[in-house]
């Protein structure tokens, strides 16, 4: 996610990509929902129709047991660490500055392109 277009701010853009986040879950969740009562009760004895709320507790006992829908967990950052210690200060100060010019527009008080017109109006006005 790289800001470039300086039209909306990071918080903005934080609450869009939440909102997008809770608005997944929720269709996953009742996907799962459909999927289970359409299927299981007709397929096994016994098994009786699940709620919405047993559903998203179906899929966060699956993240749990099977470590499912990506994510690294502990052992990634592990992993990371040990990456980051074996880098001379060198390369740890080239990967800083990457991180820099790639994040550190999205979080500024200023838009991209509010820069140039600052400058353009410090100029007197017979230079214009």
């Amino acid at each position: 996610m790289k800001c470039r277009t300086g039209k909306s701010g990071c918080a903005s853009r934080c609450l869009k990509i939440g909102l997008m986040v809770v608005v997944g879950i929720g269709a996953l969740t009742w996907v799962v929902m459909q999927l289970w009562n359409c299927l299981l009760p007709d397929l096994f004895a016994g098994v009786s129709p699940i709620s919405y709320w047993q559903a998203l507790g179906v899929l966060v006992l699956s993240r749990i047991l099977f470590g499912g829908m990506r994510g690294g967990g502990f052992h990634h950052w592990r992993e990371r660490r040990a990456q980051w210690e074996s880098l001379t200060e060198e390369e740890r100060q080239q990967l800083k500055g990457r991180f820099h010019s790639r994040w550190s527009r999205c979080c500024t008080p200023q838009a991209e392109g509010a820069e140039p017109q600052a400058k353009a109006a410090d100029k007197p006005a017979d230079q214009a």
